[in-house]
């Protein structure tokens, strides 16, 4: 029997058991859960050693609860990571990776507080889904801007969801004047000085820079009072000795080079949970203390579970760090970072206690690709407008740089800003392979999903789910996809024969990974001619957009433009999107192609989303074509 197998058998066994058990289980002495979450912050608060932040509520929390230091979304944005909060699943292994995807799901995989519900929790949402697939209507009793533990049944247990909003990167670069409106409960002495703002050494110290920092702390203020005002419901509520309370971001600060990021700024989460005395016996501390357990969003899912006293499914990836389920502590978590809204990207992380590495699978490509929605916000703005004008340090200017590494290692406890890449340095070779082969095993493991290009993915599992297709060697064949990846982004003149080759295998994925390699050498790959115009005409049309790039690149520009003209017409959003990607990197090269780029827009239902960040880019690549 295959592990898929086993998952979905064993999932439907444990559905089964719940409702024979369901009459004989009791609300009485089961804790209420609250989550009070918020959007786009690191741990920037008072309790966590901040002096700069102003945070009374939350800090208070802290000392009646435990603050843990260790805490780590799996990506730097919220969709991805809000799909694996709710499944306990990792998006890489649902298909939920890429921003703003739409996948489905196994019947067998259920948003967790469907279990909850199914042993006489009342569970609300108020408000925010984002899962990257449909909200199954029995996910929630009620989701909504009115959902509230006060309409459950007397004396029912509940499971209750709060998110604010106010946190988010949007509200950094709001007006002034409402700004100061949603800011307006702050006294003066609440309010942050930009002149006393510490500026993170990756961004440049300037008025823009510094103003937004000061209203990132503004905002996480006003944020502190909302909380206060939820708690302040739940003791009216005398609520309070019998609720367990959560407090956590959903993902790190929402800054330009942190937000859709997977370093420490983006990752790493404030987490918050206080046990009343009732339930102290679950706490891993006293009221007040530490805990630098680490802890993955992952975990999330079956930690309520278990606190809750149901049990957790096998299908389940994390491991629970509280209640009578709780597994040993971690030595690693994991992060993805794959499409972030219209750019393409994939990267993979594995944190321990220490060191941090990151495996770039698209090295040839920058950091600081345009994203349209950072660059609405002044530290954006400034930051690239220095670095055009060459007036960056090395430190600030190292994300504007045409290309990554491979591979990145950073000692987080000498360097925690994570701006000295020790990959290779000859004293860290036994960490960096130790954490290289322990990125390599997630990866397979977990039946990532992420080496599979999205039309790809969505192709593949016509009739089925991403996340069956991924268990499937076949389909997914991810160590073959692994060593492809590994000779394409080498950039190594030297591989161009096998590349070559390999345009010719008859795995699609493959092939596409081979024509990435020649994209990334350049024109050093001009001797791969003949087999790039083959393959230009290839079936899989992420080859030939792939392959069209890579002969413009080597100066047949009259024949790459054909292709990804043909591309932007492509039933599907996710070949229009690879193909003006491809454009906009070829600047004002790619000038002829200016008509087809104004009339890519196509009605798209299945990937609304996808579809949007195309129409965003056929707004603002021609500007860039024509302004360069």
């Amino acid at each position: 029997m295959t592990w898929l197998s086993l998952s979905i058998l064993t999932g439907g066994l444990l559905f089964q058991a719940f409702d024979a058990d369901q009459s004989r289980l009791s609300a009485v002495g089961r804790p209420n859960i609250l989550w009070i979450t918020c959007e786009d912050i690191s741990p920037n608060l008072g309790c966590y050693g901040d002096r700069f932040a102003r945070t009374p509520v939350l800090d208070r929390l802290a000392s009646e609860g435990v603050r843990y230091t260790n805490a780590y979304a799996v990506t730097g944005v919220c969709a991805p990571n809000r799909s694996c909060l709710i499944t306990g699943v990792y998006p890489s292994t649902l298909g939920s990776h890429n921003m703003r995807c739409t996948t489905r799901l196994p019947e067998f995989i259920k948003c967790f507080p469907e279990y909850l519900r199914r042993t006489g929790y009342y569970c609300t949402n108020n408000v925010k889904t984002d899962y990257n697939f449909p909200t199954p209507k029995t996910a929630w009793d009620e989701c909504s801007r009115k959902a509230h533990w006060r309409k459950r049944r007397p004396g029912q247990p509940f499971f209750a969801v709060f998110n604010f909003t106010i946190t988010h990167e949007s509200q950094i670069r709001l007006p002034d004047k409402t700004f100061f409106r949603k800011t307006g409960r702050l006294t003066p002495e609440q309010r942050h000085d930009p002149a006393r703002v510490t500026v993170p050494p990756f961004h440049p110290d300037t008025p823009e820079v510094r103003q937004d920092w000061a209203r990132y702390y503004d905002l996480i203020t006003a944020m502190d009072y909302q909380v206060g005002d939820l708690l302040k419901q739940l003791d009216e509520d005398q609520l309070a000795d019998e609720t367990i309370v959560f407090f956590f971001s959903d993902h790190g600060a929402g800054m330009p080079g942190c937000k859709k990021w997977v370093w420490e700024s983006g990752l790493h989460v404030p987490l918050i949970v206080r046990f009343p005395r009732k339930y102290r016996h679950l706490a891993p501390g006293r009221p007040g203390s530490v805990c630098d357990r680490l802890v993955s969003f992952v975990d999330f899912a079956p930690t309520v579970l278990s606190l809750a006293g149901v049990t957790v499914p096998p299908h389940m990836q994390g491991r629970a760090f509280l209640g009578p389920q709780a597994g040993p502590p971690r030595q690693s978590v994991y992060a993805i970072r794959d499409r972030m809204a219209e750019r393409y990207d994939i990267v993979r992380v594995v944190r321990d206690a220490r060191f941090q590495y990151m495996r770039n699978y698209m090295p040839h490509l920058s950091w600081s690709q345009y994203v349209s929605y950072t660059e609405m916000m002044p530290t954006m703005q400034v930051w690239r407008r220095l670095a055009e004008a060459g007036k960056l340090n090395a430190i600030q200017g190292r994300y504007f740089r045409p290309t990554k590494p491979i591979e990145e290692l950073y000692d987080t406890r000498a360097d925690p800003y994570q701006i000295h890449n020790l990959a290779n340095d000859p004293k860290y070779q036994d960490v960096l392979q130790r954490l290289r082969r322990e990125s390599r095993r997630w990866m397979r493991q977990t039946h990532d999903l992420g080496l599979l290009p999205e039309f790809e993915i969505y192709r593949r599992a016509k009739g089925s789910t991403p996340y069956e297709i991924g268990a499937d060697e076949r389909l997914n064949p991810i160590r073959r996809l692994q060593e492809v990846a590994d000779l394409a982004n080498q950039m190594n003149p030297a591989n161009l024969g096998r590349l070559a080759r390999l345009l010719k295998d008859d795995d699609a994925a493959v092939r596409y990974w081979a024509a990435v390699g020649l994209v990334a050498l350049g024109p050093k790959a001009a001797p791969a001619r003949e087999v790039l115009q083959a393959a230009a005409a290839d079936p899989a049309p992420n080859v030939r957009v792939a392959a069209a790039e890579a002969l413009a690149k080597i100066g047949y520009l009259d024949e790459a433009l054909p292709v990804l003209t043909a591309a932007l017409r492509h039933p599907t959003p996710f070949i229009r999107l690879r193909a003006i990607n491809v454009l906009d990197r070829l600047g004002e090269k790619a000038r002829p192609a200016l008509p087809a780029i104004r009339q890519a827009a196509l009605k798209d239902t299945a990937a609304r989303h996808v579809a949007s960040y195309l129409g965003r880019m056929i707004e603002y690549v021609p500007k860039r074509l024509i302004e360069r």
